[in-house]
């Protein structure tokens, strides 16, 4: 990327290198607010120094890892920013977030854990950060089995989240980020949800259903609050047409 002011995009048929290209920049871009965000990381990612940014081989490195994925036959779907720009454009992100079962891991030793729950864990491969989520959690199950679909790079074929896979991961993640206070993501995964709702125009009602066994009734109402907004926002704009100002 040749620009702070290009927008990343990953278009289908793109290269591992042009995800690494992405990767990369936006590790660039971040490095020096990372001493400032890592006083609010869990206590397993604040060990050691910050990471500095990835180094020539980086697209090597993003590579391997899903070769290795794939030789191996671990069953998983890339999932969080880099899924995302598979739909829309402009989401910087410096990780990869994988949704696999946990005993996938033992598959999987070079991926070297900083912390791990029993949802979710953090990790590296190599330089490459890496976010993992299980499906111990009855969602991230769903969406592995009901909500993937193959994305196919240059190289090889990566199974993807789909639109809705990934509105159902938004949704579900902000009724905690809000009783965390964490607006800054919160506001991040809003802006995702309202994304995806203009490039794919999910059938929301099937996803509520979804939601309705995974999170309490009253946070389903405020989950549709949300959505409402954003739909009434992409209607409005939809209707304003190209005007000029």
């Amino acid at each position: 990327m040749n620009s702070k002011l290009e927008q990343p995009t990953l278009a289908s048929g793109a290269s591992l290198a042009r995800l690494a290209e992405i990767l990369r920049f936006a590790a660039v871009l971040g490095n020096d607010d990372r001493s400032h965000s890592r006083a609010s990381e869990p206590e397993g990612e604040k060990t050691g120094a910050a990471p500095g940014p990835p180094g020539a081989d980086f697209a090597e490195t993003v590579s391997e890892l899903f070769r290795l994925l794939q030789d191996r036959g671990i069953r998983y779907v890339l999932v969080g920013g880099v899924a995302l720009l598979r739909y829309v454009p402009g989401r910087n992100t410096d990780d990869i977030d994988l949704l696999l079962a946990v005993d996938e891991l033992r598959a999987l030793p070079e991926i070297l854990l900083a912390e791990r729950g029993e949802w979710f864990a953090k990790g590296r491969f190599r330089e490459l950060r890496v976010d993992l989520l299980f499906t111990a959690n009855s969602l991230f199950r769903t969406v592995l089995e009901r909500y993937a679909a193959a994305q196919t790079f240059l190289e090889l074929a990566v199974p993807c989240a789909t639109p809705e896979g990934l509105i159902l991961l938004k949704l579900y993640a902000l009724p905690s980020l809000y009783r965390q206070g964490d607006l800054q993501r919160a506001n991040l995964y809003e802006a995702d949800v309202s994304a995806l709702l203009l490039a794919a125009h999910p059938r929301m009602e099937a996803l509520f259903e979804e939601l309705s066994h995974h999170v309490s009734a009253s946070d389903l109402a405020e989950l549709r609050k949300i959505t409402a907004e954003a739909q009434a926002r992409e209607k409005r704009f939809g209707q304003s047409g190209s005007g000029s100002v």
